[in-house]
């Protein structure tokens, strides 16, 4: 038998749809899988087999996810997308090819259903109670005689 191409192997399943919320998902065809050689532990299967999987999604060419979750899903990938704007995920935890791919799917779904979660409400800025300020008003007196007892002692030159 030859030597082994060192190019990843890539497969393709029959169209499905990757549910992300009751409102979200995602057309399969959009997912493209790459299999290459993991590194790591695996003794001799590790140099036989192309376990390792590399998950591609383009978010800019995708039309089913609405405009603000690409836009944090951009966010949150950081440095996993790339400037085309291609999610990369890459992983290579398990020794088959069928658990890495589940994986690879499993990060994929996470990430995209918290950039599907909405941000926070901004904090409304509100004013202190009269009580806060007066407090705060009598913590500084305090603070201030404090320190005022701890300054040098003026006019009582001892002859």
């Amino acid at each position: 038998m030859g030597p082994q191409a060192s190019h990843p192997v890539t497969r393709r399943r029959e169209p499905t749809v990757v549910f992300i919320t009751p409102k979200i998902s995602v057309p399969d065809d959009e997912l493209h899988e790459s299999f290459v050689r993991a590194s790591g532990a695996g003794g001799q299967n590790v140099n036989k087999v192309s376990t390792a999987v590399e998950l591609r999604f383009d978010i800019s060419a995708n039309w089913t996810l609405p405009y603000d979750v690409k836009q944090r899903l951009i966010r949150l990938g950081g440095r996993r997308v790339t400037q085309d704007g291609v999610l990369v995920l890459f992983v290579q935890t398990h020794r088959t090819q069928e658990m890495n791919r589940k994986a690879a799917e499993a990060r994929f779904v996470e990430l995209v259903q918290k950039a599907a979660e909405p941000p926070p409400p901004p904090r409304i800025a509100t004013k202190p109670t009269r009580g806060a300020v007066r407090r705060r008003l009598v913590g500084k007196a305090i603070r201030a005689s404090v320190k005022s007892t701890r300054a040098r002692v003026t006019g009582e030159d001892e002859d």
